[in-house]
Formats: C-alpha cells, structure tokens, sequence
C-alpha cells in the first residue's frame, strides 16, 4: 500500500532504529498519529536535544551534558576502582544492579581486526593514563564474554603490566558468546560479586 510522503517519511526514520523492521515501524507511526500535538511537539524536541546536547565525559567516556558525567562528578564513589566497560549503555546495567560504587571507563568499542577495529581506535591508551595518573588500586574488566571481548581484556593486561594494580574480570554466569545489554541485573550483580584475577 502506498501512504501518504509524510507518513512513508516517518515510517522510513523509524526503520532505521535496530530491530525495527517494516511492520513495527509502521505500527510506531500509527501511534504518533494517536499523539497529541504537544507530545509530538516534546517527542521531536527531545530528540534534537540529544542529539546537540549529548556528549562524551572528558574522563570516563560516559554520555554526559557536560564536560564531566554524573559519576565522575560524585565525591561519594570509590575513584580508586576502574570497571571497564564496552560501552555507555553497559555502564548503565552495572548502575541498574546497584552493587558498583567505583567509577567507570567506556572503551566505545572491542578490538575486532576481523572488523578493522584496532586498539587504538578505542579509548584504551585514556585507561591505562588514567591508571597511572589516578593511582587506580583495581580493574575490573567486565567485557562481553566474546572473542573480541577477550582479546581486548588481554590486550589490557598486557598494557598494565609493571603496574602497581590489581586486575580482576566478572565471573561466570554470564554466558559465553552472551551480549551484555540483554542480561538482568541479578546476574550482573552475581557477575561483580564473584569477580576474580585476571590469569
């Protein structure tokens, strides 16, 4: 069926959000049409706001307004625990399970030759800085639990060699091969809980 340009438009923006395909964009269309003028009005707004006002924390990497994310900013957390994280959206698991007090770092990405994503085309070099300059006692490196996940954890081992720093990763019950932004936080938690040294 043919819609309307405008409608076909709004279809096409929604396909290209991940998982939405032709049927569910068209569903989420459809319901923009049941909003009222002011929700659409906040609903467009809200999405131009993200986009000029979200940035990258000058220390973590976490998604932040400012210069310095939520996190970093709290005296209350522990600055001498680094968990490392692929990305912002992981971080936010560890914060839903609420068994995390340190601070975070964000590599934005694994290294994946296969994919051409190399070491230095994550934030790898601002971790092992920030080790040294902050006098990090623990890393925990709690990465997918996937080729590339791997190899990234020993590529950071390798690179923290001589240091001064404890390096643990997050223990089984997070399944090999499992992506981390679909697991609960239950097993997040157990996952830090039994936290052990990296061999």
């Amino acid at each position: 069926m043919n819609y309307p340009k405008s409608f076909e438009e709004l279809i096409e923006c929604f396909k290209l959000l991940p998982g939405i395909g032709e049927k569910n964009a068209e569903r989420l269309a459809f319901a923009i049409l049941t909003f009222e003028q002011e929700q659409v009005d906040f609903f467009s707004d809200a999405l131009k706001r993200v986009k000029s006002n979200i940035k990258k924390c000058e220390i973590c990497n976490n998604l932040s307004e400012d210069k310095t994310c939520l996190i970093c900013k709290d005296k209350s957390r522990n600055k001498e625990i680094i968990c490392v994280v692929e990305n912002a959206k992981n971080l936010v698991l560890f914060e839903k399970a609420k068994i995390f007090n340190g601070v975070y770092h964000v590599l934005d990405g694994l290294i994946s030759p296969l994919n051409g994503i190399n070491p230095e085309d994550i934030k790898i070099n601002e971790l092992v800085n920030r080790i040294k300059e902050e006098k990090i006692k623990e890393v925990i490196l709690a990465l997918n639990p996937s080729v590339e996940g791997e190899t990234t954890s020993l590529y950071i081992k390798k690179m923290l060699e001589g240091l001064d720093v404890s390096i643990t990763k997050i223990a089984a019950g997070i399944p090999v091969g499992a992506d981390m932004e679909y697991l609960d936080p239950m097993t997040i938690a157990r996952a830090m809980e039994g936290r052990k040294e990296v061999s």
